[in-house]
């Protein structure tokens, strides 16, 4: 079946927007987390007790506010991708520097996080929860350095198809604390 153009339609991975190395380093990282989530889930299982009483011990005003954090920093970078394909001149430098420094504010209540539990001598080795909940947190953290240091650098050297990759990527970091959240945070 043929388009309005007279060329076959766009199949399989070739459909993908961007280049075909992102999706790959995406796909395994979300494995990566999912394998993480899923190991979490089973553990939980055997001590449903516990973990709810460690869960209880998190900050999760500041889990919601650096979801939307996060969120709103996809937002600027889908944004920065639309309008340096519109042509517009500014506009994507600003929306990613913008999504990089909301980034930093993720990692910042992240960061006062960790530092609180820390004070009361939560340690990975206090309960399990910890332990994946450090696992998990730490890992998307390191993502999310990345990320920033990612959108950055694109903000430099603005080509669409470095915004494209650089948003993918970003946007995998958003999926995968939208899972995380409620997974560590709210699961009862």
């Amino acid at each position: 079946m043929s388009t309005d153009s007279g060329t076959a339609p766009e199949r399989g991975l070739q459909a993908l927007p961007g280049d075909l190395m992102i999706w790959v380093l995406i796909v395994s990282e979300l494995l990566v987390f999912g394998a993480g989530l899923l190991a979490f889930m089973g553990v939980r299982l055997t001590d449903p007790t516990g973990f709810a009483a460690a869960q209880d011990q998190l900050f999760r005003t500041g889990a919601a506010i650096n979801t939307v954090v996060l969120v709103t920093s996809g937002f600027l970078a889908a944004k920065a991708l639309e309008w340096r394909r519109a042509g517009v001149s500014l506009r994507p430098k600003l929306a990613l520097i913008a999504a990089a420094l909301m980034g930093v504010v993720f990692l910042w209540i992240k960061g006062a996080e960790y530092a609180h539990k820390a004070a009361l001598g939560i340690t990975f080795e206090t309960h399990p929860f910890f332990m994946f909940y450090y696992l998990l947190t730490g890992f998307h953290a390191f993502h999310v350095a990345a990320g920033v240091l990612l959108l950055l650098l694109v903000s430099w050297r603005d080509d669409p198809d470095n915004i494209e990759a650089a948003a993918a990527f970003w946007h995998m970091v958003d999926l995968v604390w939208v899972l995380l959240f409620p997974v560590i945070y709210l699961l009862g």
